[in-house]
């Protein structure tokens, strides 16, 4: 609910807790530069003051001033911008903590080319001592020139005195090497888990590639390293680089995944505890968990104003560009022309959770690429809304959507179910998803940011880290522009780009309200807490080619700055 609203011809000033004995020491104000308050009319104000952890007062300055007094630290910002802090509505800020500190990037970023990656994880080898783990994450061979999948071949190759294993960049597929069977103890008859696959040659034999967590948690889980991480200072370190980026909330939508444990929730409440936490964290249980979720009494904003639980994760399938999104029809590419992908749950296991989920008052969060995931989601809706289910409560949305037709968007709109994009597939798959994948036509429906809107259905843009990496003014570019990576003339789907303040709002205040966390956060008003990035130049007055170039000045959160640009 909104806390004040701007008048048409002055910004309005409300103040929130403050005494008029309160100390100055306590009180800073911000002026002297562009306010974008992200409320709901986009208003700019000319000053706003924060007391402790809260934003007290926002408006002319003048009017500020007024409410806050003359002895209240001035800090100017030298005509720079501020912006509600950013807001990343789905990222594993748990699940890939490791990966960022234990396992070696060997993707698009570092190696153009497959050659380029395996020579790397060669040279990686024959540094370590025989029997230890060589992990790697990243890999993606449509977007890296080389191979389709990294089998026994290539990674026997390599060594098969060390286990290797490699986690694709899109999180649903690893890749593994003999080693890596035996060290685990994988047998050669392992069973396929439900949603998951232990992918087999054409003679039934292991060929080294695993498609779903499920299947390949229990191989990496054998590595020492990982067990020998500090997961806390892990989480708190990666939070840290995540300031950077002007990030003052960030997200896990998969608790529970990488250790197959419901004691994840200790583990982030942990993070919650210490001093040196510097962005907020909202968190959704993994469906896999469910049983033990209940089981160990886990609630609904469990948590605080740092770390909360805010609701529980289903994924209805895998990935587009590694071919397990789930389609209404076979991929484009010849190779893969009888491949449908691959249903992670069922409908009614989708629909059994759900019904549990939202009968106790559930936020859901489902995830799904290929247009018949989301048929099948969108059919769980249905019979929870025909049932009699308070969507508004469940605010349902669908991570990643990629793929959506038109009476899709018809039937979100009439639902109620909101979109989170990974914008990043536009950018950095779009050519590959245009050649391969979907083909010249069926591409056209990647990412409708701009026709969700127009249907007025909630859309935030997201990272997915480690996906993609959380840069949120890059997000904005992607968004605004939807240029393609190996081809930078190449304009995906333009008629789906938005406007940059639609693209602010995607990050910030819509983001927040997919998070269940609107009044607490996303936009600069009284009453919330002062969470704010401060940026060399306003996006809106840049050319919109050059807004990820902007610079990223100050970060804040909980009224202290956590991150400032040497």
């Amino acid at each position: 609910m909104r806390l004040f609203l701007f008048q048409m011809t002055l910004l309005s000033v409300l103040c929130f807790g403050m005494g008029l004995n309160a100390s100055a020491s306590d009180i800073k104000m911000f002026t002297g530069g562009t306010i974008l308050t992200v409320d709901e009319q986009f208003s700019e104000a000319e000053a706003i003051a924060i007391e402790g952890t809260r934003i007290i007062a926002v408006g002319s300055l003048d009017e500020v001033k007024s409410r806050v007094g003359d002895q209240a630290e001035v800090i100017n910002l030298n005509g720079r911008t501020m912006l509600p802090g950013f807001v990343d509505p789905h990222a594993h800020v748990v699940t890939f903590a490791p990966v960022t500190y234990v396992m070696e990037n060997i993707g698009m970023t570092k190696f153009r080319t497959t050659a380029e990656a395996l020579a790397h994880l060669k040279e990686i080898a024959a540094q370590k001592n025989k029997g230890e783990w060589i992990l790697a994450s990243q890999w993606d061979p449509s977007v890296q020139e080389g191979v389709s999948a990294l089998t026994l071949k290539e990674l026997d190759a390599i060594s098969t005195d060390h286990p290797i294993f490699v986690l694709n960049a899109s999180g649903h597929l690893a890749y593994v090497n003999s080693k890596a069977y035996e060290a685990a103890g994988i047998p050669a008859d392992v069973k396929n888990p439900e949603g998951a696959e232990y992918v087999r040659d054409e003679d039934g034999k292991l060929n080294g590639v695993i498609l779903n967590n499920v299947a390949f948690l229990p191989v990496v889980s054998a590595s020492p390293d990982l067990a020998e991480l500090n997961m806390e200072d892990a989480i708190i370190s990666l939070l840290q680089e995540f300031n950077k980026y002007g990030i003052t909330t960030t997200s896990e939508l998969s608790l529970g995944a990488f250790s197959a444990s419901a004691t994840e929730t200790d583990l982030i409440f942990g993070v919650s505890k210490r001093e040196d936490i510097t962005a907020r964290i909202r968190a959704y249980l993994m469906y896999t968990l469910n049983d033990d979720w209940t089981q160990a009494g886990t609630k609904m904003n469990d948590g605080n104003s740092l770390v909360k639980i805010v609701g529980i994760k289903l994924i209805a399938d895998g990935s587009n560009q590694g071919f397990t999104g789930l389609q209404r029809e076979p991929y484009f590419s010849l190779e893969q022309s009888t491949n449908t992908g691959l249903a992670y749950m069922t409908v009614f296991e989708m629909f059994r959770i759900s019904e549990q989920r939202a009968q106790e008052g559930w936020h859901l969060a489902l995830h799904g690429n290929g247009d018949q995931a989301i048929d099948n989601i969108l059919t769980v809706m249905e019979k929870l809304k025909r049932d009699g289910f308070d969507m508004a409560t469940i605010r349902p949305r669908i991570e990643h959507c990629s793929i959506l037709h038109d009476e899709q968007i018809d039937k979100m709109e009439k639902l109620g179910v909101s979109a989170s994009f990974l914008i990043a597939h536009v950018h950095y798959w779009g050519t590959w998803m245009r050649d391969v994948v979907f083909g010249p036509e069926k591409v056209q429906l990647l990412d409708r940011c701009k026709t969700t809107e127009d249907h007025g259905i909630n859309y935030t843009l997201q990272s997915d880290f480690a996906v993609s990496e959380p840069d949120m003014l890059k997000m904005i570019d992607i968004a605004v522009n939807r240029d393609t990576f190996k081809e930078p003339e190449y304009v995906l789907a333009p008629q789906e780009r938005i406007s940059v303040e639609s693209a602010i709002r995607a990050v910030t205040i819509n983001a927040a309200w997919q998070l269940m966390s609107e009044d607490e956060i996303g936009s600069l008003e009284p009453g919330k807490f002062a969470d704010f990035v401060i940026l060399d130049q306003d996006p809106r007055k840049v050319d919109p080619a050059t807004i990820e170039d902007i610079a990223v000045i100050e970060t804040w959160m909980n009224g202290k700055m956590v991150y400032q640009a040497q």
